[in-house]
């Protein structure tokens, strides 16, 4: 193997046929000008980190920050390839990031631009877990829900505890001023309010453990901005839901030919059985029982295990999807994944991204971020168009209401109320039933 860099670009267009992009022109332009950049700083010498640095700031003067990122990690998968093959003797993003102990490669590439880099890449080291003077407390508060048997995620205190520990006098202040200050190192209203739950739970589990700690407010103003920012749940009319399947069904997909019709079947076990994404993940083909016509969710959210009817709609998605998988060649093994591709099982950041794509190109979600439709909210659809249908047919929907909270999964009524948004239809349905209830009341009056 040649050594690295080559005059012909050999290696690089090696490389650029390993990746079997769509698209080569856009990686090959960038790799092709980091390589002329990197021959011109002399093709002799060792590759280091000061060039790479060079180069990623000459970008920076005419690109954005996003796409000099973009740039950065194509050149990393490069080096790292040319590593494998021999042809480099390191590549040094890679080797900084092992040493400094760097969460991810765009740190990185932050840290190496910056006017001082040595110091900028000593501040990626981690910070030891539970560190700060607060640190035996707030492990002693996670081992102590973890004991209790919740799913009690550390990642909130440990983002407490290094703020603690970056924090100069941090011991001599007390826990609510602390609190506050980590409350107002984020702009959002949801996550200080994430940031002061933190800080009660801390205080609470300390004064239970004999340390006296002055409660932190909760501050109001704070929690109505949180309310009002809140993403709002958008219904699903079913002409639209249609649109979704259809959509789906005719998903662009040379490449996994499969995928239109695992993309149609998620989104009708979303709807018809208002399943989360992470369940739909999680499913695996001994979960089906196509003979009762049910599906079993194990182990989910609040540690519910549940076996769900299925409507013949959804039972024929999955059956025509069955047989497709089993066309394509995927295993049959009953702890196997439901939903199949060539490399395995979906992962929940994938189906998350697909079925997004599927709500944009059905034209239902134009704007970038939180807000417009989300394949959650086929999960509010679904308890809405369940309590809207009820009404038509003149079942009382509250007696119903418990059933509906135990095929969702969730621990009481309360929390299948939080899906229910009053749309007009269904305000509707409830008035005739309130003045045909009323109606029924005034007879029984005039009778006495």
């Amino acid at each position: 193997m040649p050594a690295w860099p080559d005059k012909d670009e050999a290696l690089l267009k090696q490389f650029v046929d390993h990746l079997k992009l769509r698209s080569e022109a856009p990686v090959r332009s960038v790799l092709r000008g980091f390589q002329r950049f990197v021959s011109q700083r002399g093709a002799k010498r060792r590759l280091e980190k000061t060039t790479i640095a060079a180069w990623l700031r000459d970008l920076s003067k005419d690109a954005p920050v996003q796409a000099v990122r973009r740039y950065g990690y194509a050149v990393n998968a490069f080096l790292n390839w040319l590593v494998e093959q021999r042809a480099l003797p390191c590549n040094p993003i890679s080797e900084a990031r092992r040493e400094y102990g760097a969460r991810s490669t765009a740190a990185v590439l932050r840290a190496i631009v910056q006017p001082r880099p040595k110091e900028a890449l000593a501040g990626l080291r981690p910070m030891p877990r539970y560190g700060s003077h607060l640190g035996p407390a707030m492990e002693a508060h996670v081992e102590r829900m973890r004991t209790l048997g919740y799913r009690y995620d550390e990642k909130r205190f440990l983002r407490f505890d290094r703020f603690v520990q970056g924090r100069t006098g941090a011991a001599t202040e007390p826990l609510s001023k602390l609190i506050r200050e980590y409350a107002d190192t984020t702009q959002s209203a949801a996550s200080k309010l994430e940031r002061i739950k933190v800080g009660r739970a801390l205080a609470k589990s300390m004064s239970r453990d004999g340390t006296p700690m002055i409660a932190v407010a909760t501050d109001r103003m704070i929690k109505r901005e949180a309310l009002r920012k809140r993403c709002k749940p958008y219904i699903y009319s079913a002409e639209e839901v249609q649109l979704l399947l259809d959509t789906a069904r005719g998903f662009p997909s040379p490449k996994a030919p499969l995928r239109p019709l695992t993309l149609y079947t998620m989104i009708a076990l979303a709807y018809c059985a208002g399943l989360r994404v992470g369940e739909i993940v999680g499913l695996q083909l001994k979960d089906l029982d196509l003979t009762t016509g049910t599906i079993e969710i194990q182990d989910t959210k609040f540690f519910k295990s549940r076996r769900l009817p299925l409507s013949s709609g959804a039972l024929d998605a999955l059956r025509s999807y069955l047989t497709a998988r089993q066309k394509a060649g995927a295993s049959m093994d009953p702890a196997a994944s439901l939903f199949w591709h060539e490399k395995g099982g979906y992962c929940y950041y994938a189906v998350e991204g697909l079925l997004r794509r599927v709500i944009c190109r059905a034209g239902l979600r134009n704007k970038p971020g939180r807000g417009g439709p989300r394949i959650h909210d086929l999960r509010h659809t679904f308890v809405v168009h369940r309590m809207t249908e009820w009404y038509r047919r003149g079942v009382n929907p509250q007696a119903h209401l418990p059933h509906l909270a135990a095929y969702l999964g969730h621990l009481d009524i309360h929390s299948t109320l939080v899906y229910l948004t009053i749309t007009q239809e269904l305000l509707q349905r409830a008035n005739e039933r309130f003045r045909a209830a009323e109606s029924e009341v005034l007879k029984m009056m005039r009778q006495r």
